[in-house]
């Protein structure tokens, strides 16, 4: 597949307009329940306001180019979260604090943090679908490893696999049904997520007015949290807002901020989708000269080794030289040059469920995390998944398990099997009932594509005394390497 670089370079910066007008225009009425009969823009001419939606996503810009693509996981994120992101506000704030125990992603989003079914993530994924457009799949991957930060496996983590895929195919892809069908394909039906999809469209096949489609998701949604701020009414309402709009940019926007709630982030989303889609023709003049060019920050931690990124043109320009990067250091079957070639039936193609459409180690293992209570560790020749079983709270004489699992990186250091070693260091007083023990781990074959181990539970019991906080540390060697891996697991006194 190829994409003309003029037209890309266009619908990108159309993207990041579209978001700051968004964001600048919804901001206002953010956190208000009630409806709204908003016309347009509250705020004077000149200067968007400043908007986490946008803001953070410099930081995983930022982020990519100082680590690259192949290194973009929860944990290099959440370092970059702890260095460079200022705020401690609801689910950033809890991601935060969590990891400055100790905690690491995605367990971080997962530790009584009642805001993970919250907006924090679904608002940031315009970066990886811009750095990988035309690659649905690999867009939500990146938005999985961001999300799960400060969401873990909530409801905000399927609302930002949900949005970054419906951005990333909405290069090429210009039916809003079918991105809404694609957006739907990469996350489980079962999640309240993919239900408040389901519940819009069916409102809008059935005639009923916007409003009522409304009030149908404010009430299906009543008992998440408390009634604002969550993911799946609030992407229900920026994709209300699409819908409704027919197509036009004014009215969609329009449409989803009268929806109430959060609303800089429900415009700013609509505005993002519709730049993608349509460039920067599909965005009123009026309102492109309302807003101008500029990016005003809010959350950042400038530090001595921010590269500043000060207006949407910037942005854009940085984002268009990286993305070939991305593309290439993925084998993304897509290419950014002087002409565009989309096969007819790609948004079927789009639409296979996330994690059918790649059969490599980055997707192998971010489809074997995907449970709550569960990290990764990667020790280049493998990869360790953990699982608290029944969580990571701890008491005296409390007996806890934890399941280790262990997958052969088969793609990144040869297909070759491992005999690991783990061994088991314990706080003082606490006591397991496996404390260094050897697992056998298999490559690929013909005959069985299996390259993990069986999950392995160790049983732990705390000592008569515990402290705030209990780090366990596995230590994992392997026959034939000589890199040794250390995982702390981390367990809290409430």
């Amino acid at each position: 597949m190829k994409i003309d670089y003029k037209i890309y370079k266009d619908k990108v910066y159309a993207c990041w307009q579209g978001k700051n007008i968004g964001g600048t225009m919804g901001g206002p009425y953010e956190g208000q329940r009630t409806t709204h009969d908003v016309k347009g823009f509250a705020t004077a001419a000149g200067e968007a306001l400043p908007n986490d939606d946008l803001d953070l996503q410099l930081i995983w810009l930022q982020a990519m180019e100082h680590e690259g693509p192949k290194n973009i996981t929860a944990e290099v994120l959440g370092e970059y979260w702890l260095s460079f992101i200022v705020p401690f506000w609801n689910e950033y704030g809890i991601g935060k604090r969590n990891m400055e125990r100790g905690i690491m992603p995605p367990i971080s989003g997962e530790f009584h943090n009642e805001w993970k079914h919250s907006n924090g993530a679904w608002i940031r994924t315009e970066i990886w679908a811009t750095l990988a457009p035309a690659c649905p799949d690999l867009a939500v991957r990146y938005a999985i490893e961001d999300a799960k930060v400060d969401h873990g496996m909530g409801e905000g983590t399927y609302a930002a696999a949900f949005v970054a895929a419906i951005e990333s195919a909405a290069f090429v892809v210009s039916d809003v049904r079918k991105l809404i069908d694609i957006g739907l394909s990469k996350i489980p039906e079962s999640t309240r997520m993919a239900k408040s999809i389901r519940l819009v469209l069916k409102c809008f096949d059935d005639g009923q007015t916007w409003l009522e489609a409304r009030n149908a998701i404010l009430n299906e949604n009543a008992d998440i949290g408390d009634g604002w701020f969550q993911a799946p009414s609030n992407v229900a309402y920026a994709m209300l807002g699409i819908l409704y709009g027919g197509g036009d940019f004014k009215k969609s926007m329009i449409t989803a901020i009268n929806c109430g709630d959060d609303t800089d982030c429900t415009a700013a989303t609509v505005g993002s989708v519709l730049g993608i889609m349509g460039g920067t023709k599909a965005i009123p003049e009026d309102w492109k000269n309302h807003i101008g060019d500029k990016i005003v920050t809010v959350s950042i931690n400038r530090g001595i080794s921010w590269r500043a990124i000060n207006t949407c043109t910037d942005l854009t320009e940085r984002v268009v030289r990286f993305a070939p990067v991305v593309l290439i250091e993925n084998e993304a079957p897509v290419e950014i040059c002087d002409k565009t070639e989309i096969p007819g039936d790609i948004a079927e193609r789009f639409s296979a469920p996330y994690g059918t459409s790649e059969e490599t180690d980055f997707m192998r293992r971010s489809t074997m995390s995907l449970y709550e209570n569960t990290f990764t560790k990667r020790f280049l020749y493998a990869t360790a998944f953990v699982t608290y079983n029944g969580g990571n709270d701890i008491a005296p004489c409390m007996k806890k398990s934890i399941s280790l699992k262990l997958l052969n990186n088969v793609k990144a250091f040869g297909n070759i099997p491992y005999t690991v070693n783990v061994k088991v260091k314990l706080p003082e007083g606490f006591t397991a009932d496996k404390t260094d023990f050897d697992v056998y781990l298999p490559c690929w074959t013909p005959t069985s594509k299996d390259c993990d181990t069986k999950p392995v539970e160790i049983n732990i019991t705390a000592g008569e005394k515990v402290g705030a906080v209990n780090r366990i540390l596995l230590e994992i060697s392997a026959v034939g390497r000589y890199t040794v891996g250390y995982i702390p697991v981390i367990f809290i006194v409430r």
